[in-house]
This record gives C-alpha cells, sequence and structure tokens, in this order.
C-alpha cells in the first residue's frame, strides 16, 4: 500500500493512504481523544472531541473522519483546540446529570476521564435545561438512563450495524433527541435480544446491567440457604481487567478465592456443564445425522442468538439443538444430582451463575428452564458485577491466592474451556463426535479451522465415510448472513454453531468495558480467547467424554446421554415469536 507523509504538530508521519488523520497520530505514538468513534462501526464524528487544526483549513476538522493528503501539516495540541475540546465537554456536561459518586460508571467513565484530563471542573459547565433522568427499566437484563446519554450513537450503531437487529435509535430531534425505541417503547416490548454489546460500548453510565448483587448478598446471609456458585469460562479471562491486571490475564485461581471469600457455601465451574452438554449435544447430533432429524442442527449455548433465532428465523426452531445451555445444565443437576448426594432440598439451594453476558439474566426467567420444580438458577451476574461485589466486601483481588473449584461439579476438561471463544463449541463436539463415530482416538485435537475472530468460518471433515460441513457465526448479523444462505439453498451444513456476540462469550456484553481507543486499537477478543486456548492446551483432560465427573454423573445418575431423566433435566423446548414480541 502506498504511503504517503505528513507532519503532525511539526514531526514527519508515514502513514499509507487513505488514513484519517486519527490513525495517522496513532502511528506517531499521539493519542488524540475520543467520544464517539469506534472502528468500521462508528465513524461519524458526531462528538467533536477529535477535533484538530490543519493548515489551510478555516475550522477545525475531526480527525476520526478527516483523511490524510501528502504534504499535509496538522496541530493536535493548540491552545485553539484544546479550548474547543473543553468547550464541547462543558456543553456536554449542561445536559448530563452529574451524579457521578452514585454512577456505576465512576472512575471507568471515558466522559469523566476526558473532563479530567483537560481540566473541566465540576462548575465550568453551562447551565440550562436537562433532559430529566427517565429510566427504562423493561428489559430482562439492563437499565437506560437517557440523563447520562451524551447521543455518541455507538448504541445505535453496534445494535444495527454489528447485530443486525436496530431496536434503538435517535427519536425526536434537536435539543429533544433522545435515544430509545421505536414509538417509544420500553425496551423490552421490541425484539431486543439483550446481548448487551449496547451496554458494552456505552462510553457513559447511560446504559447499565440490572443488578443483583444485593440480592445474592442477602441469600449468602441466610442461614436456611445453601448458596453454590459457577462461573463460565470467559469470566476467568476477563475478570482481571476489572483489578488492573493486562488484558489476556487468566485469573481463575484468584477468582476461586475472591468466591470463596464472599462467602458462597460452593465454588464450582461452567466448564463442568460445558461438558455435560457436549455428551448431551454430540448424541444429539449423532442421532440426527444417523436417524434423519432435522439438520442442520444449531448450537443453544447462547441465549441472546436464541431469542434472535425466535424472533427473525422462528421457521428455524427446529434446527436448535434442544440441548439447555451450560448455564441451565448446571443449575438443574445442583439441584438434582448434588442436592441428592449432599442432602438438600433444591428450594434451599440458591443457585448463582458468574457469566459474561447479560441474555442469562433473560434466560434464568424463560419457561421450561426449572427441571425441579424450582428455577434452575436463580441469579446470573455479569463480569463485571462480580468485580464489583468483590470491591464491595473489601477483598484484594490482587492479593488473594491461587485455589480451586470445589468437587463435584467444578471439573472441566479443555474443550469444555474453549466454549469461552467463538468456535469453541464446535471444536469441542467434534472431538467427542468424531471418536464416537470412528472409535478410534484423535491424533490431534485442535480443530483450527473453526478457530479465529473471522465473522463466518466454514470446514469439511472427513468421518467414518461421511463428510461433515460445519459452520460457525459470531455476531448476530454474521449469524443473519449465514442462516439466509442456508435458506436459500446457497450453503449446505450438518452442524453450525452460532454465538451471539461478535469473537463468543470472551466479548459478551457482560464483560469489563474498555475504552474507544483501547477497543480500537487492541485485539481485546483475540487476546481472551487466547486465555482459553493456553487454558485448554494445558488441561490433562481435553475431551468432555473423557471428564471422570461426567462418566460418574451419567453412570450414577443419568444412565447415558440422551436418557429419559438426561432429556427431563438438561434439554428445553423454544417458542416461535414475532417480531417485537416478548
Amino acid at each position: 500500500m502506498e504511503n504517503i507523509t505528513i507532519k503532525i504538530n511539526g514531526i514527519e508521519v508515514s502513514a499509507p493512504k487513505g488514513s484519517t488523520i486519527l490513525e495517522a497520530a496513532r502511528l506517531a505514538h499521539i493519542e488524540i481523544p475520543t467520544l464517539c468513534f469506534l472502528k468500521e462501526i462508528n465513524e461519524i464524528g458526531a462528538c467533536r472531541i477529535c477535533v484538530v487544526e490543519v493548515k489551510g483549513a478555516k475550522s477545525l476538522v475531526a480527525s476520526c473522519v478527516y483523511p490524510i493528503n501528502d504534504g499535509m501539516e496538522v496541530w493536535t495540541n493548540t491552545p485553539r483546540v484544546l479550548e474547543s475540546r473543553k468547550k464541547t465537554l462543558q456543553l456536554l456536561l449542561s445536559n448530563h446529570d452529574r451524579k457521578c459518586l452514585s454512577c456505576v460508571r465512576s472512575g471507568n467513565c471515558e466522559l469523566q476521564q476526558l473532563c479530567k484530563e483537560l481540566g473541566v471542573e465540576d462548575e465550568s459547565y453551562y447551565d440550562g435545561t436537562r433532559t430529566p433522568s427517565c429510566i427504562d427499566d423493561s428489559a430482562a437484563h439492563m437499565l437506560r438512563d437517557n440523563s447520562k446519554c451524551i447521543l455518541c450513537r455507538r448504541c445505535t450503531a453496534v445494535c444495527e450495524k454489528v447485530q443486525g437487529i436496530g431496536v434503538i435509535g435517535a427519536n425526536m430531534r434537536g435539543f429533544a433527541t433522545t435515544i430509545g425505541s421505536p414509538f417509544e417503547m420500553g425496551l423490552g416490548e421490541t425484539s431486543c435480544v439483550s446481548c448487551g454489546q449496547c451496554i458494552a460500548v456505552c462510553p457513559t453510565g447511560a446504559l447499565q446491567e440490572k443488578s443483583q448483587i444485593d440480592q445474592v448478598l442477602a441469600a449468602i446471609a441466610d442461614p436456611s440457604k445453601h448458596v453454590i456458585v459457577q462461573t463460565a469460562p470467559a469470566v476467568r479471562a476477563g475478570l482481571g481487567e476489572e483489578f488492573g491486571y493486562p488484558i489476556g490475564t487468566n485469573t481463575e485461581g484468584k477468582m476461586a478465592a475472591a468466591l470463596r471469600r464472599i462467602g458462597f457455601d460452593k465454588v464450582f465451574d461452567t466448564n463442568f456443564s460445558a461438558d455435560l452438554t457436549i455428551m448431551e449435544e454430540a448424541h444429539e447430533f449423532l442421532d440426527r445425522v444417523q436417524n434423519g432429524g432435522v439438520l442442520p442442527m444449531i448450537t443453544s449455548c447462547s441465549p441472546g442468538w436464541i431469542k434472535y433465532c425466535e424472533h427473525y428465523f422462528p421457521d428455524m426452531t427446529d434446527n436448535l439443538s434442544t440441548c439447555k445451555s451450560p448455564q441451565q445444565m448446571f443449575g438443574a443437576i445442583a439441584k438434582s444430582y448434588y442436592a441428592e448426594k449432599e442432602g438438600l432440598k433444591p428450594e434451599d439451594i440458591v443457585s448463582v451463575s458468574i457469566m459474561p453476558c447479560t441474555a442469562k439474566k433473560f434466560e434464568i426467567q424463560r419457561p421450561d428452564q426449572a427441571a425441579n420444580g424450582v428455577p434452575d438458577v436463580d441469579f446470573s451476574l455479569t463480569t463485571r458485577e462480580l468485580a464489583r461485589m468483590i470491591r464491595k466486601v473489601g477483598l484484594k483481588f490482587t492479593e488473594l491466592p491461587d485455589e480451586k473449584f470445589d468437587a463435584p461439579l467444578g471439573l472441566g476438561t479443555g474443550a469444555a474451556v474453549i466454549f469461552g471463544t467463538t468456535g469453541g463449541v464446535m471444536e469441542a463436539a467434534l472431538r467427542t463426535a468424531v471418536e464416537t463415530l470412528t472409535g478410534k482416538e484423535l491424533a490431534s485435537l485442535d480443530f483450527t479451522e473453526v478457530r479465529g475472530m473471522e465473522g463466518i468460518k466454514e470446514a469439511t471433515y472427513p468421518v467414518a465415510g461421511l463428510d461433515v460441513k460445519v459452520a460457525v457465526a459470531s455476531g448476530l448479523g454474521n449469524a443473519r448472513k449465514l442462516l439466509k444462505k442456508v435458506k436459500a439453498g446457497e450453503a449446505n451444513y450438518h452442524f453450525i454453531e452460532i454465538m451471539g456476540c461478535p469473537g463468543g462469550c470472551i466479548n459478551g456484553g457482560g464483560q469489563p468495558q474498555q475504552p474507544g481507543h483501547i477497543r480500537n486499537t487492541v485485539d481485546i477478543r483475540a487476546k481472551r480467547a487466547q486465555v482459553l486456548y493456553d487454558s485448554d492446551k494445558g488441561n490433562p483432560i481435553r475431551k468432555s467424554h473423557e471428564n471422570p465427573a461426567i462418566k460418574e454423573l451419567y453412570a450414577t445418575y443419568l444412565g447415558e446421554p440422551g436418557s429419559h431423566k438426561a432429556h427431563h433435566l438438561l434439554h428445553t423446548s423454544y417458542v416461535k415469536r414475532k417480531v417485537n414480541e416478548i
């Protein structure tokens, strides 16, 4: 690619032709601040925080969308530029709920950080009419408070352009503009799928998950309750970011130690039920292939994807695996098998999950998720909520020792841990399905064709005389593209894995929030995914069907995969929804 040379703050910089000033500045190790900009998602130059001076231009220009030209001279730090950015922040604050001390994003708010850097003090804003605080809490998973919204439109861009849903947008015009749903419907009245990607990209506290921290702490304090917790694979790959660890740090041991010190009676691992999911899902897949069942079979681990399918592809719900998600399987086993082993009543067990996913808050409320007459899972907390809980009870996370999960529901394999990244469920299922079909041990357990952050991946594997065609999609916009090809007869598969969030659970809507300049320059998904692949590689057991705790469960309780008891506890049903129907 042809490079051109420009000057930024008097220093020559060589950058690819077609780059923006923002991109060129980063090559010179200059970070121009932004608020609305998200690379390839929201490049609209609307917030005006990124303005710079360009020689010959009459006015300041938005560096995030302004292309460079050979010989251009740019200044990013002149008094005029700094004063403009400061004034923009003051104007934003004039219509902002400034109750920072009680805001969930205090200390991790991009607006707050910029105000600090540019010297915007508490009383240096413009007084006037402000957007009132009118909280939309109609959705199962989140709250929206437009009094904290800065109209950056990141949320609307990710909802429409990445997820292909578009249930939120700018309503009204001028000062009256707010972000909301069509016809001012509550978000819970729309076909929102609870993926939480809008929360993940919000720079302020305008969007947040519905917190259940206080309810969980109250249950822990209740001596009549036996409170257990499960942690999803992706949580260990993200939690450390909340406590200053580099992106891509595995904090599994400290996480287990923290949960134990918070007061949970038992600390378990969702990896156990991920292995259980593979046993049931692989059995279901082989049954469909061998007995003429509905194909392609599509995975059912991602509740955001499930709700999306019910709304937008209701005619394909029969393609969905009937397996519950690992979260729900764990809850069902905890309130049956585990309860019986420990001599506990199911109604006395409080089952808590720690998930990278906001859609799990919706999933625990779904019908057909109460196999023992009580909810499989009572509370689902995000990775962010766990971090807040750790801080709330006064634990010094970085100083905690590394501890193990409890038995018997704390043992998981390498196949289970990679559930947290796109392609992981497919790879784990293939390890078990191929060995089951062939009766032979795999020479290599790494199905690298389904790995990576591409939105859609395809592969064909020859297995026992059958060419098994598989596909993997992450992000609902990519799911739509893939399923349209399937419906049109342009693609033919046996097995499809779909994750609702781009990159899978490692990039879930409940994971730690990173500021825009990090999201735009660091491959967060790949770094978190590597944690899981390293964990898989280092696990002495890398196949779900070789998990001894799973073998014990089937031998003493379930019988075999797909048995009547297994189906009652571990499988579920779906509904065909209409768009805008909940």
